[in-house]
């Protein structure tokens, strides 16, 4: 689904080439018309900004929007597992996934990336694609509402992302809770916390790679 890719380009860091693909854009979700017409509506407005506004101010709204708090993240497993050991297992096995089907990450990527998992998304079958996205729905949700709560723009892609899952097959009862609070004290304390290691050493016991999942994300621990 070429709308996938979209939605993924639109969640990664702008730059010029950005800018210049948004006509392509706007071109390829009126052509596959896969979202209802309230969700294009708001991902053409946030299309128009990335026309509009200068690369600088673009590039400064998303650090400010995805990079100076966790409550926004864009690593799933941060929302799902914290900073806790089984987010180290859950990465392994999703690495494990990405490289059975062939795809290959980039350095300093982490397979939890969402627009890396959106990518995988794309060039998956139909029903695996939308399998997966019922899969993080609950996650896209609990990130949708903050950035609505803020009336960030952003929330229209994670708007769209819910209306192509069309069900939830998880609970934001258990994930991770983030303070709200955006000030610079407030997300030095969210950053003042041990790192996580990830690595073949933190690989899950017993387990025989994520091609045994049913979902690229479903099986890790039950969880997401």
């Amino acid at each position: 689904m070429r709308t996938l890719r979209v939605l993924a380009r639109l969640l990664v860091y702008p730059d010029a080439d950005l800018k210049h693909a948004a006509g392509e854009c706007h071109t390829i979700l009126a052509e596959e018309a896969l979202l209802p017409a309230k969700s294009r509506r708001a991902l053409e407005a946030l299309l128009g900004s990335f026309e509009s506004i200068d690369l600088l101010e673009l590039q400064e709204r998303y650090v400010s929007t995805f990079d100076l708090g966790r409550g926004h993240s864009l690593h799933l497993f941060e929302h799902v597992y914290g900073d806790s050991r089984e987010r180290g297992q859950a990465m392994v096995a999703l690495a494990e996934r990405y490289h059975a089907a062939g795809l290959r990450m980039g350095s300093g990527e982490l397979p939890d990336f969402l627009p890396l998992v959106l990518e995988y998304a794309s060039v998956a079958p139909a029903g695996e694609a939308r399998a997966l996205l019922a899969e993080i729905a609950h996650v896209v949700d609990a990130i949708g509402e903050r950035l609505e709560r803020r009336r960030s723009p952003y929330a229209a892609v994670f708007a769209a992302l819910g209306a192509l899952a069309g069900k939830r097959l998880h609970s934001t009862a258990d994930l991770v809770e983030f303070d709200d609070d955006d000030s610079a004290e407030a997300r030095d304390r969210a950053w003042e916390e041990a790192a996580v290691t990830f690595g073949p050493e933190n690989a899950p016991q017993g387990q025989g790679g994520c091609e045994r999942a049913a979902t690229m994300v479903s099986r890790m621990q039950n969880r997401i």
